[in-house]
């Protein structure tokens, strides 16, 4: 992640890939060309490091210059984009190949055209590359497209966020959701967990995700989700990651302006966890941590069975039911625990004591994130 004046902007393509796309752009239009002598013409001020390398892998004799486009300073939103640096050589009879290093709405394009309509060339000829397709507007043809992108604000290689980013050797895509802290928070049975969360999600003002709240709340009033995942547990069967994650998607969308969530309940798996990671990345945003309360197995199940006598739920009430639920948390955390540790988002907490003691220690955590 890097920060160009009041923006966040996230890796998302590597110097490596950019490299691998012009090297295969270099030999489709050397190929395409033959033995012909083209006119390379890169669009200043963007194109400048994307028509370096590629004049430097392009294995032929060829020629370069540049034209330089701006819209007209002073004018919001205008259509009108005027030629700064003009064309110095007669181009008559030649082939044109012209370098972008964006398209995107197609307005610079169009300048383009125009300006070629009366340089009598051979053929003009458009390789860009980056590609918006969601973006462009126009009809105009492009020959060469090296890497399309969704229609979202990029920085690096030649692209630049108010003059900064240009020298950057790969590319960034502007984070959208500044300032989300997410927690995947986890505990064993009777460590508090629900308790924590309570006070959590009002000192950070995070939403807090049930999954067994979702799925019920979807059961409940019956939406295609609830429907679909009702189906599966009729029937005794696993209700699909794929199901879950379009729940919790929903839970996310429509608290959208959230300072960040907590998810409790989610993930179970390694393959869950990693489909989370894609949700997340999805909303221009991330898993911070998961943070786990530990608890001594037999202060749970002393915990549990007092429970137990007051809530009237059975799995409180028998202690080799409540061994089991322990023993299944911990053969489900010990996998997520490398999973998040590799990404050193793991912490484990201590659980015990009161409950002011150890919503301290979870602020602790979340404060250093």
């Amino acid at each position: 992640m890097i920060k160009l004046h009041d923006k966040y902007f996230k890796p998302f393509i590597s110097a490596e890939e950019i490299d691998t796309a012009i090297a295969l752009m270099v030999e489709e239009i050397s190929n395409a060309l033959g033995d012909e002598i083209p006119v390379f013409i890169g669009i200043l001020n963007g194109s400048f490091m994307f028509v370096s390398d590629f004049v430097k892998k392009y294995p032929k004799p060829c020629e370069v210059t540049f034209i330089k486009l701006a819209s007209y300073e002073g004018v919001k939103s205008s259509e009108d984009i005027q030629r700064l640096i003009g064309l110095t050589q007669d181009l008559t009879g030649r082939t044109v190949i012209i370098l972008e290093d964006i398209i995107d709405s197609g307005k610079t394009l169009a300048e383009v055209h125009r300006i070629f309509q009366n340089e009598k060339v051979k053929s003009l000829q458009i390789a860009t590359l980056f590609y918006k397709p969601e973006a462009y507007k126009k009809d105009f043809k492009l020959h060469y497209i090296g890497i399309e992108i969704p229609d979202k604000f990029i920085v690096g290689y030649g692209l630049d966020y108010d003059n900064l980013g240009r020298d950057l050797p790969e590319i960034y895509q502007i984070k959208e959701t500044q300032h989300m802290t997410n927690l995947v928070l986890f505990g064993p049975p009777g460590a508090g967990k629900g308790t924590q969360a309570d006070f959590l999600k009002d000192k950070y003002n995070l939403v807090h995700i049930s999954t067994g709240d979702v799925f019920r709340y979807n059961i409940k009033n019956k939406t295609a989700l609830g429907m679909l995942a009702k189906s599966f547990i009729d029937k005794g069967a696993l209700v699909p990651d794929q199901v879950t994650i379009d729940m919790l998607n929903a839970e996310v969308e429509k608290n959208a302006a959230a300072n960040g969530f907590i998810f409790d309940g989610f993930p179970r798996t390694n393959a869950q966890a990693k489909a989370l990671d894609q949700l997340m990345d999805s909303k221009d945003s991330q898993i911070n941590a998961m943070i786990a309360l530990e608890v001594d197995d037999e202060v749970l199940v002393k915990r549990l069975l007092q429970r137990g006598e007051t809530s009237g739920r059975a799995d409180d009430a028998d202690e080799s039911i409540i061994r089991n639920r322990i023993k299944v948390y911990y053969n489900e955390t010990a996998i997520l625990k490398d999973y998040y540790t590799d990404q050193n988002k793991y912490f484990g907490v201590d659980g015990v004591g009161s409950i002011e003691a150890i919503t301290e220690r979870l602020n602790s955590v979340i404060d250093t994130l």
